[in-house]
């Protein structure tokens, strides 16, 4: 049975930034009671607190931070980067025990974003973008989607299952 990462805020639990969360999500409380969740907080994993201070990329770029590039700021410009490595790092290295090939992240994360991020001008500009830790899964191969993709990360779970491996 192939196990999904799965951002925690998804799952309802109150991980998020401003101590929120989302969900429930049917499909993923499916995938639960089938024992196929490995879920994770990123930014709580690298050690930030809930709550805590909103965080964006200038750029919106998660693989120009994990370069070195680019830092991952808070709104008082505090550099919280070296978190979001570490919690993507522990994202990795869950993936990597558990043999897991899809994830499903919260959408516009400067963690788990997978599409698009804030520019970090904390203005609710978006640009196209991914977060650190989708950055760093999908260099690993890693197929990610987030909470808006769930019927596509279903395809992709059915084929996976179709190919046996």
């Amino acid at each position: 049975m192939h196990k999904i990462l799965v951002s925690r805020c998804l799952l309802g639990q109150r991980v998020r930034y401003d101590g929120g969360a989302h969900g429930p999500f049917d499909l993923l409380a499916q995938w639960q009671a089938e024992g196929r969740l490995v879920p994770i907080c990123p930014e709580v994993a690298g050690g930030l607190p809930t709550p805590r201070p909103p965080a964006e990329i200038p750029g919106g770029q998660g693989g120009a931070v994990l370069d070195g590039r680019q830092r991952v700021l808070t709104a008082d410009g505090t550099d919280v980067s070296a978190a979001f490595v570490d919690g993507a790092e522990q994202a990795l290295a869950l993936v990597r025990a558990h043999g897991i090939r899809l994830a499903v992240l919260k959408a516009r994360s400067p963690s788990c974003g997978n599409r698009e991020n804030y520019d970090g001008s904390f203005s609710g500009r978006k640009v196209a973008g991914e977060g650190v830790t989708a950055a760093l899964l999908r260099r690993a191969g890693v197929q990610v989607f987030s909470e808006e993709e769930l019927p596509a990360a279903a395809e992709a779970l059915a084929a996976l299952e179709a190919q046996g491996g």
